[in-house]
């Protein structure tokens, strides 16, 4: 049985991370909608528009103690085990995501993408959240629409740089990524050498990033500058409203939290620690 592990530091103390995951009122600030929680009841529960196949109940308390939580969960027709774990590591705290089984890399079933990309966006939340800054946002899994807006303290220039430009791009984001930065031109995550199905930039200037996916789907960034700040809009569309790309935004939105960061924050350094996915093509992800 494959597993998979997603880890993020913050400079939050460990006490404070545990009651984040361990509190009703802290779950629900960075992860779910609704949320229920008695340990030592053994109930552990979080459900709602924000989460998969929100119905409550499908969690089940496995284990805890004074660093980890430990329960299934029924999704997509499959019991998964997830452990949320905090350790204080060389002055910093590391919080680690285990899930089993895990999707392999790649096999492009959106619900996979789901699995994949659920867990760094909670962690994403839960890292601003503990560092007393403004969670990012939650995927809505009620509503078709795709439409985030984020104001970052940085003028326009800066946010487009920080898109279009690979080695700023894999600072924040955690992956590489290419791309001709030209109307008509390509993108890929990871290298274009290796992406035979690269998408196509559609619009490039200093207010519009947008590429168009194989299959029609479209993601602009929107550059609104006001007195050095600028309100950035990411929409994805093009899609069937039915079957709605969730796997794909939830992996652009846990990015958006650490874009945001590395504009504002003067000692800034990557929430993203490592990374231990099944199937993960080597180079794909940069990290410290």
């Amino acid at each position: 049985m494959t597993t998979g592990t997603v880890r993020v530091r913050t400079t939050a103390p460990a006490a404070k991370v545990r009651e984040a995951l361990t509190s009703a009122d802290g779950l629900r600030t960075w992860l779910a909608e609704h949320a229920h929680v008695d340990l030592e009841g053994g109930e552990y529960e979080f459900w709602g528009r924000y989460t998969p196949e929100g119905e409550r109940g499908r969690q089940k308390l496995l284990g805890f103690d004074d660093t980890s939580v430990r329960f299934s969960w029924l999704l997509y027709d499959t019991e998964y085990t997830v452990e949320i774990a905090v350790e204080e590591r060389d002055g910093e705290t590391v919080v680690a995501v285990a899930q089993s089984p895990y999707p392999a890399w790649g096999t492009g079933e959106d619900r996979d993408e789901v699995l994949q990309t659920y867990w760094p966006l909670a962690l994403a939340n839960l890292v601003e959240h503990v560092e007393g800054r403004p969670v990012p946002g939650l995927c809505d899994f009620g509503s078709p629409e795709q439409r985030y807006e984020l104001d970052i303290a940085a003028a326009p220039a800066a946010v487009l740089d920080a898109l279009t430009d690979p080695e700023v791009f894999a600072r924040w984001f955690g992956a590489r990524m290419e791309i001709e930065p030209h109307v008509g031109g390509r993108w890929a995550m990871g290298s274009l050498a290796d992406e035979p199905n690269p998408a196509k930039v559609v619009a490039l200037d200093e207010e519009r990033l947008a590429l168009e996916f194989p299959g029609g789907m479209v993601a602009s960034w929107e550059l609104e500058g006001s007195e050095g700040k600028t309100r950035l809009t990411f929409v994805q569309s093009g899609f069937d409203p039915a079957a709605p790309p969730y796997g794909p935004w939830l992996g652009w939105l846990s990015g958006f939290a650490d874009l945001r960061r590395m504009l504002e924050l003067p000692d800034w350094r990557p929430m993203w620690h490592s990374f231990d996915l099944p199937g993960l093509p080597d180079g794909v992800l940069v990290l410290e």
